[in-house]
């Protein structure tokens, strides 16, 4: 049988790109210089691939910031704000592209950065691209093309992967009305088919097109787009084999379509959705075809190893009626969503043996496929598989394993009852409480909570974990950056301060690190967008919260000002999502344990004096499954278990929620249902456009939606803060309008960050003399 991967980490073993990125953005490297990075991880990973033995080996899935604008420049989808960079002669390729994925400002120009949000229902971030009406396209990178040669002059025939038209067009949005941007199908087509053409010409025997909106609820004009595009491209490449790879989800009720289109192979995700091989399998027009089907027995989206024996039944089933030259084995999608290799975990105090043997990185699960393919080619005769008998080791002992099960966790959460997550008092009630409470003024000012971590703040810490400083140096230095925090903050004028996060690694990581039941890693990197990397923390059992977590931090900043200080917690379902999750139990009784854990920690903080707490919950949009017959379910239980970490705090309290990078239409009834007190969203890039879902709605809380992008190292000016804010005011009421960034400032500069937030606070100041003139 074919063994193939649909894609590999592109970030490097040791975050290279990352480094080279953020060194190119700073000026500090040349491009070619960063190109030869790229260079450098693309042919490790090529090899990497071939060692393990793989028949197909995946090119153009590496990328030096999204795969998505790669195709958007690949097009020439290009938005008319960047045609200035494009017509300049010294601007290269990359300028534009980073442009486009990061805004400009230079003396020069001031550019705004395209919306960015999330891939599917995955933490990984895309950039999103713009249409128009009419809108003409036209071949501008050749990236496919070169990554194609590059690995061909190695010796290496790989399997070109482009996102397929249809998939591409329906990420994106239209920039204005009157048309739908699956319209632009005919434009678009022409360059597909010339980038095939000349793939074929070059020696390509396969390639893959990505289309994992074959698993969504599609419009019939969105079927009708399918069938064109795959029947044309059929027709005008008739000689290259192509594969065509869904993932996340089940086809559904596009079963018959996804099957019938006329490609060589269909790859489909039986980690995700098991049930679809045998709804395919009673297909007659599929088995009698010719047509090959790749099997998705690996899991791309964690880190748990694949049992043998369930992946195994799923390839032999697909044997019996499909022959052995009509099967292919690969990981359920890309392992963009997985680390690279479990080889680099090196400390077994960080990762006990035990442990770290139920786990898979990326690396590891090319393993994996090309010994299912050798036992299946085999004819499963497993009495001479050693691997086989290794595997079913180790998976039967996890499930038996004494650290995973704890008899308290469970019984905490089986005795929930519904009143354990409603408030004492409905919001209009603990509004008039909270307004005379904490006396804060019209358009209260805030930020998300995180400032600037500079290198003396990583390096710090990372000398803690070695022991070349004691914890309390460590400490000391922590309370000093917290000190000049507040003094700047309060010099700025903001009303609620935070402490800065300072001693915070990542927002899940951090809470990960001190709940039982969590395991991390050292070099477990994964890619959320550009050169942005989470090292996601791993729940392997019950998790229980054994000890205060933030208080002493939130309460040592709150006795060093007058003014309010937020406590910062990142909420369940976001600790969650964000995090490699088990899979021996359903999620939702995960999320319960996480929520009983913050509910601990958000009453000791009241205990401790703090009077706002801020419970981030970025991912419950991303949480949110593919097809909206599944919705419903999950959105009681997520938004249950929020409500549940905050609803036994008194009504004086003030609870914050954030959310950022999320289309918040589908689900704004549960957001309400939340309850939060006050709500911040990322509404910058959109120019205001995602609050049209809350004003719709007539949402009845506090809501603070983002006036600058901290994405983007531009600086927005004063009177752009203001016009956003005034779009904001048109169906917001004053007393429930907050002013806040889109985000947390962790990843910025500060100097950029200085001169932003004050830029907003001098916004607010302007907002509020018009409110008193009215």
């Amino acid at each position: 049988m074919i063994t193939h991967n649909l894609g590999y980490p592109r970030i490097g073993n040791q975050r290279e790109l990352k480094k080279g990125l953020e060194q190119f953005w700073a000026g500090k490297i040349s491009e070619e210089e960063l190109r030869t990075i790229g260079s450098k991880i693309r042919q490790q990973n090529w090899q990497t691939q071939v060692d393990a033995g793989l028949n197909l080996v995946p090119s153009n899935d590496f990328s030096f910031y999204d795969h998505v604008l790669d195709t958007s420049l690949m097009l020439g989808a290009i938005p008319e704000r960047y045609q200035v960079l494009v017509d300049n002669q010294h601007n290269s390729e990359l300028d534009v592209y980073f442009a486009m994925a990061r805004g400009l400002q230079t003396e020069q120009a001031d550019i705004q950065a395209m919306e960015m949000t999330k891939w599917f229902d995955t933490n990984y971030h895309y950039i999103v691209p713009e249409f128009t009406k009419n809108q003409d396209f036209k071949r501008f990178s050749n990236k496919a093309i070169q990554n194609f040669e590059e690995a061909k002059s190695l010796g290496i025939i790989t399997k070109p992967v482009l996102v397929g038209p249809v998939t591409f067009l329906l990420l994106g949005k239209e920039k204005e009305a009157g048309f739908e941007r699956i319209d632009l199908l005919d434009k678009i087509l022409p360059i597909y088919i010339e980038i095939l053409q000349e793939l074929a010409a070059k020696g390509a025997i396969w390639v893959q097109l990505d289309e994992p909106c074959l698993t969504l609820d599609l419009t019939e004009n969105e079927i009708i787009a399918f069938q064109k595009a795959y029947q044309t491209i059929r027709e005008s490449v008739p000689a290259l084999k192509i594969l065509l790879a869904t993932y996340f989800e089940c086809s559904g009720d596009n079963i018959n379509l996804a099957t019938s289109l006329p490609v060589n192979c269909l790859h489909i995700d039986l980690v995700r959705c098991p049930a679809q091989l045998g709804d395919i399998l009673t297909l007659k027009h599929f088995v009698d075809s010719d047509k090959s089907l790749s099997l998705g027995v690996v899991d791309g989206r964690n880190i748990w190893k694949t049992d043998y024996k369930k992946a195994l039944s799923f390839i032999q089933t697909a044997n019996e009626q499909l022959a052995t030259d009509r099967l292919l084995i690969a990981p359920s999608c890309s392992l963009l969503h997985a680390p690279c290799d479990l080889d680099l975990e090196k400390n077994e105090t960080v990762l006990t043996p035990e442990i770290k043997s139920w786990f898979a990185f990326a690396k590891q699960k090319l393993t994996e496929v090309v010994a299912l393919g050798k036992i299946a080619d085999s004819k499963y005769d497993l009495n001479i598989s050693l691997a086989f008998a290794e595997n079913q080791r180790v998976i039967e002992h996890r499930k038996t394993s004494v650290l995973i099960h704890k008899p308290f966790v469970k019984q905490r959460v089986a005795e929930i009852t519904p009143t354990d997550s409603v408030r004492q008092n409905p919001f209009p009630i603990r509004q008039k409480l909270q307004l005379k409470a904490l006396q804060l003024p019209l358009f209260p000012t805030t930020t998300i909570g995180s400032f600037p971590q500079t290198d003396e703040v990583r390096k710090l810490r990372a000398d803690l974990k070695k022991g070349v400083i004691s914890q309390i140096e460590y400490d000391n230095f922590i309370e000093k950056e917290i000190e000049k925090s507040i003094i700047w903050q309060e010099k700025i004028g903001l009303d609620v301060l935070v402490h800065g996060e300072f001693e915070r690694n990542d927002m899940v990581e951090y809470f990960g690190e001190q709940l039982s039941g969590y395991v991390f890693t050292q070099n477990g990197w994964v890619q959320s967008y550009g050169s942005r990397c989470v090292k996601p923390p791993i729940i392997y059992g019950d998790v229980e919260r054994t000890t205060p977590m933030t208080v002493r931090w939130s309460k040592f900043a709150q006795s060093k000002t007058n003014k309010l200080m937020k406590g910062m917690l990142t909420g369940p379902i976001t600790i969650l999502q964000w995090s490699f999750v088990r899979d021996d139990q359903p999620r939702r009784t995960t999320a319960f344990q996480i929520a009983l854990a913050i509910r601990d920690e958000v009453l000791d903080l009241e205990n401790a004096g703090i009077k706002v707490i801020q419970i981030d919950e970025p991912a419950i949009r991303e949480g949110l499954p593919l097809r909206k017959a599944d919705w419903e379910n999950y959105l009681q239980w997520a938004t249950e278990a929020f409500r549940l970490s905050a609803s036994k705090v008194k009504d004086v309290t003030q609870i914050h929620t954030h959310m950022c990078y999320s289309e918040f239409n589908d689900i704004i009834k549960h957001i309400a249902d939340m309850d939060a007190d006050v709500i911040t969203i990322e509404t910058s890039r959109s120019q205001m456009e995602l609050l049209e879902a809350f004003v719709n709605f007539q949402y009845p809380n506090e809501i603070g939606p983002g006036v600058y992008d901290i994405h983007s190292p531009r600086v927005p000016e004063v009177n752009e803060m203001v016009e956003l804010l005034e779009k904001a005011l048109v169906n917001i009421p004053a007393r429930n309008l907050w002013v806040n960034p889109d985000c947390g400032l962790k990843t910025r500069k500060w100097a950029e960050t200085e001169k932003a937030l004050q830029n907003m606070i001098l916004a607010t100041q302007e907002l509020r003399i018009m409110a008193l003139a009215e």
